[in-house]
């Protein structure tokens, strides 16, 4: 018998929790919240949310994300997502696929001392970034999004947050 469990996860009549495929699941440490409105300087620079800098200050990887957004990990997260994507046997393509997206897309830096971020020309075009962002929390990371896409996306995932709610079990 399953049961919904912290932060989505699932947990059996042992009390093992279980992420919803399967895995088990880890303790968020860092949480990114809220949605943000910065812009870009001529030099494909933004001014990080305060609230995130903290987390952010000693280093971050920006990659490609889902939907054509920009995703911004900690190095430890990125390192995590890393042992994951590894452990995928390069004989299948489509790992060996996803390994070379992941790579080629990926960035490290680390924001200024005023707290902005550059983001290189490649991704800025892959993500349809010009001068204006939205920067939104997504709990275990941040992203940044056209603001049209952004606003798109969650027009069409507005009406279905009720049902993820109940697929998830929080």
């Amino acid at each position: 018998m399953w049961h919904g469990g912290e932060f989505g996860g699932m947990v059996d009549e042992t009390g093992s929790q279980k992420a919803v495929l399967g895995e088990p699941v880890e303790e968020v440490v860092t949480m990114f919240l809220g949605t943000y409105t910065p812009k870009f300087d001529e030099k494909g620079r933004f001014f990080l949310p305060p609230k995130f800098r903290d987390e952010l200050v000693d280093g971050l990887v920006v990659v490609r994300g889902q939907e054509r957004c920009l995703a911004i990990y900690t190095p430890d997260a990125f390192t995590e997502m890393l042992d994951r994507v590894t452990i995928g046997p390069s004989t299948i393509r489509q790992v060996r696929d996803f390994k070379r997206m992941l790579a080629a897309g990926a960035s490290d830096s680390a924001p200024d001392k005023q707290g902005r971020v550059s983001i290189p020309a490649n991704l800025r075009s892959w993500a349809n970034l010009d001068r204006d962002l939205v920067v939104t929390g997504a709990i275990d990371h941040v992203e940044l999004w056209n603001p049209e896409l952004w606003a798109q996306y969650e027009e069409e995932q507005a009406p279905h947050f009720a049902e993820l709610n109940e697929v998830i079990g929080v």
